[in-house]
């Protein structure tokens, strides 16, 4: 992966992170028109980008962050993110053979854009309008809606707002803790994939993903530019979306999702993109 390259992909994910749109989809058609979707440090770099977008999270929400007086908030954090973290733990190796897979992208964007396109019907009524009033069942029950996202172009930030939702969370309100919920998820993901994920690289060799990270100047400096761009892309992305979806709801990203889906069974269909 080259500096440019990096760029692309890290705009992607910026851009894409808090929309209901799937980031890891969008990365995966990214990579996979650069060329580099099996190369093992994009695979990586795919997931560990994620850090510069949560870090814009915390930035936008800080004095939410560093309220230490109370600590209801950290609690119901890691009460909804204890779904996510078991199931990530215990299908690790299914979840990397889909994530391996273009089709399974284009199929769920479309699914989800369709199941977007009615969503704003279905929930017009909500009671819940503060953070503070969220429940810590709620939360885990949130936080078992954000786990569909684990099969690629479902989209964590859609799976887990629908599931707020429909536990009577305002728009907002959904949005929002999504937001913090992206946090503790993400930041798991991220030092699971440095830390402790093991990589097989093209030569058949197998190494840790700061191993990997270290293994070149070219990757670090990807790493760290990369990040850069998303956590600022991320930032005006964040911005943006709150304001559109409290205006226009989810149907403007249906209609998206939809088209996506289409555009990229086509680009499989005539083999621009390879499956797998």
């Amino acid at each position: 992966m080259n500096i440019i390259e990096a760029i692309i992909i890290a705009i992607v994910e910026g851009l894409t992170e808090f929309l209901p749109v799937s980031s890891t989809g969008h990365m995966i058609i990214a990579s996979s028109l650069l060329g580099i979707h099996t190369e093992s440090f994009t695979k990586l770099f795919e997931v560990a980008i994620q850090l510069g977008a949560i870090l814009a999270v915390v930035v936008l929400y800080w004095k939410k962050f560093v309220d230490f007086k109370s600590f209801t908030f950290y609690f119901k954090l890691a009460f909804a993110v204890v779904p996510a973290l078991l199931l990530g733990f215990l299908f690790s190796d299914q979840i990397d053979a889909l994530l391996e897979s273009p089709l399974t992208v284009a199929i769920t964007l479309l699914l989800g854009g369709f199941v977007l396109l009615f969503i704003d019907k279905s929930f017009q009524n909500p009671g819940i309008h503060d953070e503070t009033e969220i429940s810590f069942g709620k939360a885990f029950i949130i936080g078992c809606w954000q786990c569909l996202a684990m099969i690629p172009g479902v989209s964590r930030s859609a799976a887990s707002i629908i599931g707020g939702m429909q536990q009577q969370l305002s728009r907002k309100v959904a949005a929002e803790f999504s937001f913090f919920l992206a946090v503790p998820t993400m930041a798991a993901a991220s030092g699971y994939s440095l830390v402790l994920k093991k990589w097989t690289m093209e030569d058949g060799t197998i190494q840790k993903g700061y191993e990997l990270l270290l293994s070149s100047k070219d990757n670090l400096v990807a790493f760290v530019v990369g990040n850069v761009v998303a956590f600022i892309v991320a930032l005006l992305a964040i911005k943006f979306f709150i304001g559109f979806l409290q205006k226009n709801g989810f149907r403007w990203f249906g209609y998206y999702r939809i088209a996506a889906g289409i555009i990229l069974l086509i680009l499989l269909w005539t083999g621009i993109i390879q499956n797998g």
